[in-house]
């Protein structure tokens, strides 16, 4: 009897942690709105993690960056795939833990100007306007005035800020209405692609931005969180692969995943806020 009871609890223990395993695990990403753009963009990801970890993923839309957190804070999602600006912010708000890093390669911001144009450095920028992105974005926003920053010059004193959509402020920096264009390096080429006859120039780069992250919730079980985190270390290629499917998604294209990466490599973003006079626990424009 007591060997029949030991099987027994062996056996409601090994199907209570099977059932443990199946659990179904919920992801959002911040940047892609609405459930069809989310499953055509990383469906493909989405299986190849399945296959990996052995738990079902789910693909969970958010609305904005907003919901984002109030859908991790409420339980509602599991992990969170985010850029550098956001993760500070989310940081701040949920408590979650860092799963793995995803790099851009090439992905920094910088200052465009006409390359036959008056601005010929960034001291000439003094007085002028410069326009940005994204409002919010670390390499469309953030990231280019805290680039000026670094060359000396204050956001929004030293120099006009305006925020405009980036085909509209490189029309207006060649009527000559602005003087410069804050934006990355994937935004410089397509705007040289779209202005052949145009020269460009870049009068100032910041260093390579942070890596965009995924992070789960901070109650999810840290051994469901170490096996996505191993699956990024033992099936790299594979989940790549499955990433670079998606259109949008090339921007990874001959990155690398790190699982080794620690808050405080997000510092430099945290000045980017504080170089524009918020803080980091909300997100700007929202």
């Amino acid at each position: 009897m007591k060997h029949l009871f030991a099987t027994t609890a062996i056996s409601v223990a090994l199907f209570t942690a099977n059932q443990g395993m199946a659990e179904t695990l919920r992801l959002a990403v911040t940047d892609i709105e609405g459930l069809e753009a989310l499953q055509q963009e990383f469906g493909p990801f989405e299986a190849a993690l399945e296959a990996a970890i052995g738990h079902d993923i789910e693909l969970f839309a958010v609305s904005s960056r907003t919901s984002a957190v109030e859908a991790i804070n409420q339980g509602q999602v599991d992990m969170i795939l985010t850029g550098p600006a956001e993760y500070v912010v989310i940081n701040e708000l949920t408590n979650p833990v860092i799963i793995a890093g995803w790099q851009r390669p090439n992905y920094y911001a910088q200052i465009v100007t006409l390359a036959d144009g008056p601005i010929g450095s960034v001291e000439d920028l003094r007085g002028g306007k410069v326009t940005f992105g994204s409002v919010g974005s670390t390499s469309q926003h953030l990231g280019p005035a805290q680039v000026l920053a670094d060359f000396g010059l204050v956001y929004n004193t030293d120099y006009t800020a305006e925020i405009i959509s980036r085909n509209t402020a490189i029309e207006a920096l060649i009527r000559g209405d602005v003087e410069a264009v804050g934006m990355n390096e994937g935004h410089l080429q397509s705007i040289r692609e779209a202005f052949p006859e145009i020269g460009f120039t870049v009068i100032a780069r910041g260093r390579d931005l942070p890596n965009d992250i995924l992070v789960a919730r901070g109650d999810l079980d840290p051994a469901i969180i170490d096996s996505v985190r191993a699956a990024f270390v033992d099936h790299a290629d594979e989940l790549m692969a499955a990433v670079l499917q998606g259109d949008d998604n090339q921007k990874y294209n001959g990155g690398f995943f790190f699982t080794e990466i620690d808050d405080a490599d997000y510092d430099y973003v945290r000045a980017m806020y504080a170089t524009i006079g918020v803080d980091t626990t909300a997100f700007v424009g929202e």
